[in-house]
């Protein structure tokens, strides 16, 4: 049965016996179309600090973990508290540690996740906003060399898994598709060889609906959901999301 965090007083960090804080960040990818572009752009969201250290530079959502809360759990409830959005995946990134990351000891357990293009509750909240990935300013910590990771991760797994999907609606077009393979590896890919490798893939399911519009008619598909988006081995899954209300954002 999860447990429910216990929530600490905004400022208010952890501490074990030896000194050493734990914190949860994450990395939120997602896809926005400038108009006139190429092709979609990969975006993140940032909070602007409110505190020192690095009082009104921007920084990953993130906050403290509870006591008595998983780390998974922690991901989200930050997420969530920070910028309100609910990812279609979550996984473990990294741990960063290094002794002069922050003016304390603090221990970061760093996640990255997907949000589906069009998801965009931040827009109303106050110190966030999405930022281009590969075009960030100066970061408060560590925070520009967790994103370069991130990206890395991403680049490498889409290669070999279906991770597109958790940045894709339900049902997509083949273009679309492709679009999303190209925002993420940041180049050009052939129409006709991209199409072949997905089809033999074994991932996609064709419907029989049609997307309409000025150009021929495009085939809608769908993803086998019999197929993982990314092969996390056999360790079990934690729930995505338990919210609280009291926001922790002045964690590195």
């Amino acid at each position: 049965m999860q447990t429910r965090s216990r929530a600490l007083p905004f400022g208010t960090a952890p501490r074990g016996a030896d000194g050493i804080r734990v914190a949860v960040s994450t990395v939120i990818f997602s896809l926005r179309r400038e108009r006139g572009a190429e092709r979609p752009t990969v975006v993140l969201p940032l909070v602007r600090r409110t505190r020192d250290p690095h009082e009104g530079q921007w920084a990953l959502p993130g906050g403290w973990l509870g006591e008595d809360e998983n780390l998974e759990t922690a991901a989200s409830r930050t997420l969530a508290e920070t910028t309100g959005l609910a990812p279609s995946y979550l996984e473990q990134l990294y741990a960063f540690g290094d002794v002069d990351r922050s003016s304390s000891r603090v221990v970061s357990i760093v996640y990255w996740a997907l949000v589906r293009e069009g998801e965009d509750p931040v827009s109303d909240r106050h110190n966030v906003d999405w930022f281009d990935a590969t075009a960030l300013p100066a970061l408060a910590f560590d925070h520009n060399d967790i994103v370069v990771y991130a990206l890395w991760r991403l680049r490498n797994k889409v290669g070999y898994s279906r991770i597109a999907h958790g940045l894709l609606a339900d049902e997509f077009t083949l273009a679309e598709l492709r679009e999303v393979y190209e925002a993420i590896l940041a180049r050009r890919l052939d129409p006709a060889n991209f199409r072949r490798q997905v089809e033999n893939s074994g991932n996609l399911i064709p419907t029989d609906d049609f997307r309409t519009g000025s150009h021929r008619p495009a085939r809608l598909y769908r993803y086998n959901q019999d197929v993982e988006l990314a092969d996390r081995g056999p360790l079990p899954q934690e729930a995505r999301r338990s919210p609280t209300n009291d926001a922790q954002k002045d964690t590195p």
